[in-house]
């Protein structure tokens, strides 16, 4: 079980908060078909929402998820919606006519090297698509909306992160002017997600190896995919705000340990069965994350196992202007994308290679 590979005991849910703000309540998941997406979808199901509304545009995940929810729950009012949150249109359509009450936001790209290579794509969904469901839940009222975020967003060294720094800020910026409820809930690898290093492990051991470590001294902070889905429910339920919510996630897992442990469950032999190949960091990744830059920033929340981190206030105006310039280079394919990720995020660290080159408008 994924279980026996974390070094801490699993994380149980308080329940009561998160019945008061899922029952009854018309709740809409984006990416509903991912792996984080398609757990709350799940776990939100069992509280007896009014409505439940899956929006995604990946039609497989979504329909595989809609034949499963209406089989464990025939009475559930389930609406099932394909499209991208980077069309506006197609996302004020939504809300104008089902009027969610309650939105969790986890649909994103996620993948470090990916995104690295495709900057734009993670500005168009990521940053431009959490900007039109901030939009749209303010526009038509809703009570909450809760961002899924990341430990990459702290001190981002990638584009992925960056981005996501970036959502978290509009989250913020819109928490400032509206009468909705933004959070962020920002947590480390989900152990089991699609393109997660478990599966690529499973796959290696299964097929007799090599398995593929980048870095000898990589360490991650991992949860389980019911624990991360917990952590949102809970934040849903505390959130007034503005909050940023972050999980104690017990202590970092070295990568090449984990290798290990999957191997030896398997009834092998590390490095002798199967060997241990080191290929080196790829494009953007650190050898550790952070969930926060200064713990003297956290406080606590009613739960022992959930912090809030304190931010700074979010200049709106220099917000608002750098990401037109964002999504006006996005939709041009520009070159210098990752330049003016830096211009609105100064934190974000360019790698050293790309760093050394003049951006095109500079």
């Amino acid at each position: 079980m994924i279980e026996n590979l974390l070094d801490r005991q699993t994380i149980h849910p308080e329940t009561a908060g998160m019945m008061a703000c899922i029952t009854h309540r018309r709740i809409l998941v984006t990416g509903g078909g991912g792996s984080i997406g398609s757990e709350l979808c799940r776990q939100i199901a069992g509280y007896h929402p009014k409505q439940l509304i899956i929006f995604d545009i990946y039609e497989n995940n979504a329909y595989e998820l809609q034949m499963e929810l209406q089989f464990r729950y025939p009475k559930l009012d389930l609406i099932v919606l394909i499209g991208s949150v980077r069309d506006e249109k197609r996302v004020m359509t939504i809300f104008r006519k089902y009027r969610p009450e309650i939105i969790f936001h986890a649909a994103a790209h996620k993948h470090v090297p990916l995104m690295e290579t495709s900057p734009g794509e993670a500005v168009k969904n990521n940053i431009i698509g959490t900007f039109h469901i901030a939009s749209a839940s303010d526009k038509y009222h809703a009570s909450k909306m809760i961002l899924i975020s990341t430990d990459k967003a702290v001190r981002p060294t990638n584009v992925m992160g960056a981005s996501k720094r970036i959502c978290e800020m509009i989250i913020q910026e819109f928490s400032q002017k509206s009468r909705t409820d933004y959070a962020a809930v920002r947590f480390g690898n989900v152990m089991g997600s699609n393109g997660s290093v478990i599966p690529l492990f499973e796959k290696q051991i299964a097929h007799g190896g090599p398995v593929t470590v980048t870095h000898p001294d990589m360490t991650r902070y991992f949860m389980t995919i019911p624990e991360a889905v917990t952590l949102v429910l809970q934040a849903a339920a505390f959130a007034k705000g503005g909050e940023i919510f972050i999980l104690d996630m017990g202590e970092p897992v070295h990568i090449l340990e984990l290798a290990k442990k999957m191997i030896r469950l398997a009834g092998l032999i590390p490095g002798q069965d199967i060997p241990i190949v080191f290929t080196g960091l790829r494009p953007g990744e650190k050898l550790y994350e952070e969930l926060v830059i200064d713990k003297r920033h956290l406080s606590r929340t009613s739960n022992d196992k959930i912090f809030i981190c304190q931010q700074e206030p979010i200049d709106i105006f220099q917000l608002k202007s750098k990401m037109k310039l964002l999504y006006h280079a996005a939709k041009e394919e520009s070159s210098d994308m990752k330049w003016l990720l830096k211009e609105l995020l100064p934190e974000y660290h360019i790698p050293e290679k790309e760093d050394t080159q003049i951006p095109l408008n500079g």
